[in-house]
């Protein structure tokens, strides 16, 4: 399905470019998703019809995971009810989010409500296109030769924002706007979405101001509230936000954003109310329910974040977006609110799905000495503190070797664990370490702020994190200053320092940057360039939508670029 409503002549009516598609069709890999086999096989037929044979087949959800990250896919057919509750523009979400198809992936949903037309069209991440039960073989094969083309158009775009060369893919959306007018508003949608990934808020605002002049769509309307929102214009985000919930019920990121505004405001209570008006609308939608809970834990609605916590887990059965610590917040609500036999359930639970990972043994100690804590068995908790810590300290050095994700939330709690226990140091050694290493983490930091809070010593969690802030800025500072006057060597070496020291996104992301602006001016260094591209990777871990991770990338592409090195995609897909 098109963004853009150009009127015109179609390219598909050439009938050279037609046979040239319906050619390239048949050599198109696809993914039927439908949990009726005998409709996986009706479809399959039809297909085959057309000459695709390249076919595979998935009934839920857990099956299309696994699918998509052994093979690559150029077409997916996916039912609009699946399998356990979610819909495929729920799948589509998620497929996306996580990058396990690229871009160039022609999404379709095959539905028999035509209602779902009007709703699809507002999503923020919506089909390539849709096929209305029943249809012919002529039909398929008709919107898929569109979407190939579109897709085909659009390539560009996608090769380079997939290289990490965005503003290359600038350069190619402005190529389709002058030559592809028929795809105009597509390319101004993924160039102001890319400006604003950049970091150039004005340039990304100018463009949706151009498009909302044309026509009036929510995408451009929220491209322009983020716009609006990054340069401090809070107020007025705040409004165009509304407008578009108002305007557009079903553009359900708008409220995620909307919520976004609101927590910047302070205002945490507008914040949990817009994400559970979006929550309530799209219940199967795990990310979202997530920060449900988060906010409302924040904001001491343990009711509400123990419902919240709970349909994630219930609802996120089979999905890659399904963590250790889903079990761990929800636990940790029910210990506060005293219900410790429903906590253990949950622990167990969560040992039974996550049997042999060392981090859900580590949240099943932590989550138990809560409990025995709360139960006034204190020797029975600070024996299993022990015991947490030095698995924590196995999960730290695993995860340095090998560079895997250990979750932040975890130590959090198990710092709570060891004041309650009565170990402060340790757990002031852990509370400091997490809030140097996840400073620009608004979630982590009012979780550390909270136990602070819950443990009797708010004043003394104030002071740790205004210290922790002075140290990062002094830190960065010293080899910012190096970089400023030219000392490209010494900046590198003070910066490599400090990841070593506090491994945050700032760090990790000037540190690499430093490292490739050395080899743009000295020459290539392999063993340089593997540990910028190791810090890039870590910082994008911490957040793929950061503007400065997004520079670093850039960066790291160009400077490659310059001596005919072949840059590594699928690492920076992580």
């Amino acid at each position: 399905m098109s963004t853009s409503q150009a009127k015109g002549p179609s390219p598909l009516d050439n009938e050279e470019m037609l046979l040239v598609l319906q050619q390239s069709l048949t050599k198109k890999r696809v993914l039927i998703v439908d949990r009726h086999s005998p409709a996986r096989d009706s479809l399959r037929l039809m297909l085959g019809a057309l000459g695709v044979t390249l076919v595979h087949g998935a009934g839920n959800s857990a099956e299309v995971i696994r699918q998509v990250k052994a093979n690559r896919f150029d077409i997916v057919l996916s039912d609009f009810v699946l399998d356990d509750g979610r819909d495929g523009q729920q799948l589509l979400e998620e497929l996306r989010h996580a990058h396990l198809i690229p871009l160039s992936t022609v999404y379709m949903i095959i539905t028999s409500e035509r209602g779902y037309t009007n709703v699809v069209s507002l999503a923020e991440l919506a089909p390539d296109d849709y096929l209305i039960k029943p249809f012919t073989a002529d039909q398929l094969q008709a919107r898929l030769i569109r979407s190939i083309y579109k897709k085909h158009v659009l390539r560009h775009i996608y090769e380079q924002i997939e290289r990490g060369a965005l503003q290359e893919a600038i350069a190619a959306c402005d190529r389709v706007i002058h030559q592809q007018p028929q795809y105009m508003y597509d390319a101004l949608r993924f160039k102001g979405d890319l400006l604003h990934t950049l970091g150039k808020t004005h340039e990304a605002e100018e463009i949706f101001r151009r498009v909302l002049e044309g026509r009036v769509v929510p995408w451009a309307k929220m491209g322009l509230a983020m716009a609006l929102r990054d340069r401090g214009a809070l107020d007025e985000a705040e409004q165009l936000a509304e407008q578009v919930t108002v305007e557009a019920p079903d553009y359900l990121s708008a409220y995620d954003f909307l919520a976004s505004v609101h927590e910047a405001q302070g205002k945490l209570e507008a914040a949990q109310q817009t994400l559970q008006r979006a929550a309530d609308a799209s219940p199967h939608n795990t990310v979202r329910q997530r920060l449900v809970g988060d906010v409302a834990a924040r904001n001491n609605d343990l009711l509400a974040a123990e419902k919240a916590y709970g349909k994630v887990i219930e609802r996120s059965k089979g999905s890659s977006l399904r963590t250790v610590d889903d079990f761990a917040n929800l636990s940790r609500v029910l210990v506060e609110r005293g219900n410790v036999s429903a906590s253990r359930k949950i622990s167990a639970e969560m040992k039974r799905e996550w049997r042999g990972d060392m981090q859900a043994e580590l949240a099943a100690l932590v989550t138990e000495s809560l409990c025995l804590n709360s139960e006034g068995s204190a020797d029975k908790a600070q024996h299993l503190v022990d015991q947490a810590l030095a698995l924590q300290k196995m999960i730290s050095e695993e995860a340095a070797e090998k560079g895997k994700h250990v979750s932040q939330r975890l130590a959090v709690d198990l710092a709570h664990a060891c004041y309650a226990t009565g170990k402060p140091d340790e757990a002031a050694k852990i509370m400091r370490q997490v809030a140097a290493e996840n400073h620009e983490d608004r979630n982590l930091i009012d979780h550390i702020t909270s136990v602070f809070e819950k443990t009797g010593q708010p004043d003394a969690g104030k002071a740790m994190l205004e210290q922790v802030g002075k140290e990062i800025v002094a830190l960065n500072n010293k080899g910012v200053l190096a970089a400023r006057s030219g000392d490209l060597e010494g900046a590198v070496q003070l910066l490599i320092q400090a990841v070593e020291q506090v491994p945050n996104l700032q760090f990790l992301v000037n540190a690499a940057k430093a490292i490739f602006a050395l080899m743009d001016k000295k020459g290539w260094d392999e063993a340089m360039a593997a540990r910028a591209l190791d810090y890039l990777q870590r910082a994008q871990r911490k957040d793929r939508k950061s503007a400065k991770v997004a520079s670093a990338r850039e960066l790291y592409v160009t400077v490659a670029k310059k001596y005919g090195i072949a840059t590594d995609n699928t690492l920076l897909r992580r």
